[in-house]
């Protein structure tokens, strides 16, 4: 029995994880998503102090970017991501955006925006979901708790030193 559930679980992993794997065309429309920010803000013009705000609609597939004061910046629909039933939607659209924003990280630094700034994930009724990328002069990160173990961290290096 235990046999047959472990293939279950497995096989239940690996389909869930290649139902949102991004298509070709899904990673095309966030490139040129992300290019339409960059081109909104160049790296010529005068600093801008204001964040990202990148919203996703589970049901309509919409993706839009919004600065501080709620004004559109870009937007497009992202077929694959239309009625999806996902559970885990947000955070397998937040692995998309990151590696994303990731590989156009120089691009994106050099924008017009005043550091420190961030892309941020939020649900259409506005709800902070995650921080997919934050830039602040020299620094840079990608998402994801970066707080994530740190008491277990700090423990077992309390530890060490405790023996010594």
């Amino acid at each position: 029995m235990q046999v047959n559930l472990k293939t279950l679980l497995l096989y239940h992993d690996s389909k869930s994880s290649q139902n949102m794997k991004p298509s070709e065309q899904t990673i095309q429309q966030i490139e040129r998503f992300i290019k339409k920010v960059e081109q909104k803000f160049p790296a010529t013009a005068d600093p801008v102090l204001t964040d990202i705000h990148v919203r996703v609609a589970q049901d309509s597939g919409d993706m839009i970017a919004y600065d501080d004061d709620d004004n559109e910046i870009t937007r497009c629909v992202v077929e694959q991501w239309i009625d999806s039933k996902d559970d885990d939607f947000y955070n397998q659209v937040a692995a998309v955006l990151r590696s994303e924003l990731k590989k156009q990280h120089e691009s994106i630094d050099a924008m017009s925006l005043m550091k420190p700034f961030s892309f941020v994930l939020e649900d259409e009724d506005k709800e902070n979901l995650s921080e997919l990328y934050l830039a602040d002069d020299d620094t840079v990160i990608l998402g994801g708790d970066i707080m994530k173990g740190l008491d277990a961290d700090l423990d077992n290096f309390f530890d060490q030193l405790m023996k010594e």
